[in-house]
């Protein structure tokens, strides 16, 4: 098995010198363990919480836990004893030195909330995603995608070209280095038995006496449905749930890092915009096996294959800020007249309209509904259409022509 290199390595080495404890959250299976176990000097003690032995002592006796195992520690899936978090504090506000701490855990927003109860301030709090294109084909250090001309053209020499088919390969093998690393080489099973594993323990916990075969028809039929805006109803109908239902289950995907939201864009000056959200997958080859999308070649002539493209680009975009620790404002516009941009990433008090398409020779109309943002208080910034050109480009000054192989 080959250790693919993360880029938040980096920023890992630089705050564990500054806190007591670090915290590292993401989905089930992005590497969080690890990375940290690469990290790890041998004075350090591993401790995992899916050993139910331990997980048992540290939510009945936190204190003897820690006294049981001292520090350096690392506690992998802390989420499962959060009454820890508060002996982990008291132990910090004894002089426990930087690094004392190490912490991960899948389910992202329980972790950030005790987190922020128990340890504010005294905490570093990292967001893993699964695998980057810039890690699985890049070289060279991550940086934010930025619509600035010198600093795309320091990603183009950073990055791998790729023909249409071979990003259509990229997108259906997915970022999960379980599958990416070699470690296993059935790709079918793999996904087949993430998902069981995600139901059984993820799921499990956070909705009691969830019906589980259920549940497994509402992840297909949400992957169905990337990269449009979210219709709750929808979705219910679909697998036979009350709305409610569907609601508080797309709440538990989105809890537990599977989904994610692009929230549409707007300001008191821009009154007809929608407010429906649009829902996109942390990894689109989890997409892929969920809509029974059997290879590359299929996907890429698929009817999903537009809405997968689209979910490829804004979760490598956002991966490119996490993996710098970097919060970012990514967006999407559409209005009552049927205006729409795929993506606004709001920036240094611009705004930046991205529309991605699967065409290798865009035409200048696809950016017409740029000029929609001008109406607004916020300027607008360089724009791009993100799409399958081998070669940077540009439709005109203000806007650029990326290929997706550089994000």
């Amino acid at each position: 098995m080959e250790y693919i290199k993360r880029d938040l390595e980096q920023k890992i080495k630089v705050l564990i010198e500054d806190y007591a404890c670090i915290l590292i959250t993401g989905p089930r299976q992005v590497g969080k363990t690890t990375v940290l176990k690469n990290l790890m000097a041998k004075d350090r003690e591993y401790v995992t919480l899916d050993d139910l032995e331990e997980r048992k002592l540290a939510k009945t006796d936190p204190a003897m836990f820690l006294q049981m195992h001292g520090l350096p520690i690392f506690i992998d899936e802390v989420q499962y004893a959060p009454e820890l978090f508060s002996y982990i504090k008291i132990e910090i506000d004894k002089g426990a030195p930087a690094s004392s701490f190490w912490l991960t855990g899948s389910q992202a927003f329980k972790l950030m909330e005790l987190a922020q109860e128990s340890l504010a301030g005294r905490v570093a709090i990292l967001h893993m995603p699964s695998l980057s294109q810039h890690e699985l084909y890049g070289k060279g250090d991550n940086n934010p995608f930025q619509l600035d001309l010198v600093k795309l053209k320091n990603r183009k020499k950073q990055g791998t070209c790729a023909d249409v088919s071979e990003m259509f390969q990229r997108i259906w093998e997915g970022s999960l280095p379980g599958y990416r690393s070699g470690k296993f080489k059935d790709r079918e099973v793999f996904y087949s038995s993430y998902v069981q594993t995600y139901i059984e323990r993820d799921v499990g916990e956070l909705v009691s006496g969830v019906d589980k075969l259920l549940f497994q028809d509402f992840i297909r039929a949400t992957a169905c449905r990337v990269g449009q805006v979210l219709n709750v109803h929808d979705i219910a109908g679909d697998v036979g749930v009350a709305d409610e239902t569907a609601k508080r289950w797309l709440q538990v995907l989105e809890k537990s890092d599977v989904i994610f939201y692009l929230r549409p864009y707007s300001n008191n000056l821009l009154k007809r915009t929608i407010k429906t959200p649009k829902m996109y997958f942390f990894d689109t080859g989890l997409v892929a096996y969920l809509t029974r999308y059997s290879s590359p070649e299929i996907l890429e002539a698929g009817a999903m294959n537009g809405a997968i493209l689209e979910n490829y680009v804004v979760s490598e975009i956002r991966k490119s800020y996490q993996n710098n620790a970097r919060e970012c404002l990514l967006w999407y516009y559409r209005d009552k007249d049927s205006k729409e941009i795929d993506m606004v990433i709001e920036q240094d008090g611009e705004l930046h309209p991205i529309e991605i398409k699967k065409s290798i020779n865009p035409e200048a109309k696809m950016i017409n509904s740029f000029a929609v943002l001008d109406k607004g208080s916020v300027p607008r910034g360089k724009g791009a259409i993100v799409c399958m050109r081998p070669d940077l480009s540009a439709v005109n000054s203000d806007n650029y022509i990326v290929p997706i192989w550089m994000i």
